[in-house]
C-alpha cells in the first residue's frame, strides 16, 4: 500500500520511521517549512530513510495537489497536522485519508484537545483514528483508545507519557486494519460533540475568584503550553507546576506565601505554584520570588 504521511514535529517524524520501521511503503512525505533555521523533525525523519519531502507554504496551493496526484497514493495519513486541508487532497489517495486526534470523538473537537479536556476537569481522555471527511474532526472512527486523567496530570504528561506513543502504536494498528481490509468506519455522534477554541492567551488568564479546582484545572491544562497566567504589575507571569488545597486562605488573588513556591488564595482553597514565567524566563518559584520581589500580601490579577 501506497502511503503519503502529512505530518509535522516530533510526533510526525516518529510516525513516518515506524511506518518505515514496520515495512510500509511511504512513498512521500509533507511537511511544513523549516523555521528559524531548525529542520523540521518530519523532514529530516524522511530524509534519513531516502523519501521525498515537500514542504509548500501551504496545502491549499494547486501544486501541492498536481505533486501528491502523481505519487499515486492508496492512503494519506495525518500526522500531528494542523493545517485544514482541502477535500480535494484528502480525497485523492485511493482509500481516503486517516487522520491522528488527542480526544475521544466526537468530544473535543478542535486544535485543543488536551488541553480542554484538563481544563474541564475530566478524569479519561484518549485519542482517535478517523477517516477525513472535510471537516473539522468529524469523519468516522478507524479506532479508539482511552485513557485515565490523574489530579495531577498535565497536557504535557498526558502528551508525552501517552497519546505520543499510543498515537504512533494506533497509527500503525490502523494502517494494519486498511490492509487486512473492511476497516470500521463508525459514524461520530453529533448530539455528543464539543469543540472548543484554541488554548491561547484568550482563554489562559486566571480568575482567581474562580473555585480553586477549576483555577488549579486551567493551570495544569496550559501546561506547558501556552500557561495559565495573571498580572504582576504590568507584567504577564505565567504559572507551571501547581498543586491545590481546599480552605479558607483569606481574599481571592492575595499571594499568601512567597518561598519555594507562590500560594496564592482562590475560592475555597489555595494553589501552590512551583515554576514560574517571566520576562526573565521560566525559573522556579524560590528564583522568581527573590528576582521580582514578589512577596505574602501581594494581589496578583487585574
Amino acid at each position: 500500500m501506497r502511503i503519503v504521511v502529512f505530518g509535522q514535529a516530533p510526533f510526525g517524524a516518529k510516525s513516518v520511521e515506524t511506518l518505515v520501521e514496520r515495512g510500509e511503503e511511504v512513498v512521500a512525505v509533507f511537511t511544513v517549512p523549516d523555521r528559524k533555521g531548525r529542520v523540521e523533525p518530519t523532514k529530516e525523519a524522511a530524509d534519513a530513510k531516502g523519501i521525498p519531502v515537500h514542504q509548500p507554504l501551504s496545502v491549499k496551493h494547486p501544486e501541492v495537489l498536481d505533486t501528491l496526484a502523481k505519487y499515486q497514493p492508496d492512503l494519506a495519513i495525518l500526522a500531528f497536522w494542523t493545517e485544514i486541508t482541502p477535500e480535494s487532497v484528502l480525497f485523492t489517495p485511493r482509500l481516503g485519508t486517516i487522520c491522528y486526534h488527542p480526544s475521544i470523538l466526537p468530544r473535543h473537537r478542535g486544535a485543543s484537545a488536551i488541553n480542554w479536556a484538563v481544563i474541564m476537569g475530566e478524569t479519561k481522555t484518549g485519542l482517535s483514528i478517523f477517516w477525513t471527511d472535510g471537516g473539522i474532526d468529524t469523519g468516522p472512527i478507524l479506532l479508539q483508545k482511552e485513557i485515565d486523567i490523574t489530579p495531577e496530570d498535565t497536557t504535557g504528561s498526558l502528551y508525552f507519557n501517552h497519546l505520543f506513543p499510543m498515537g504512533v502504536d494506533a497509527i500503525v494498528e490502523s494502517v494494519d486494519l486498511i490492509n487486512a481490509g473492511d476497516p470500521p468506519r463508525i459514524e461520530q455522534d453529533e448530539s455528543q460533540a464539543t469543540y472548543e477554541p484554541p488554548c491561547d492567551d484568550r482563554v489562559a488568564s486566571i480568575d482567581f475568584s474562580r473555585p480553586v479546582d477549576e483555577v488549579y484545572n486551567l493551570i495544569r491544562g496550559c501546561d506547558p503550553q501556552p500557561g495559565a497566567y495573571t498580572m504582576f504589575g504590568d507584567e504577564k507571569i505565567r504559572f507551571y507546576r501547581a498543586k491545590m488545597e481546599a480552605g479558607d486562605f483569606g481574599e481571592p488573588g492575595t499571594v499568601v506565601a512567597a518561598g519555594q513556591s507562590v500560594d496564592i488564595a482562590t475560592q475555597g482553597g489555595v494553589v501552590r505554584v512551583a515554576k514560574v514565567r517571566f520576562s526573565g524566563g521560566k525559573v522556579n518559584a524560590q528564583e522568581f520570588v527573590e528576582n521580582a520581589g514578589l512577596a505574602a500580601g501581594t494581589i496578583l490579577g487585574g
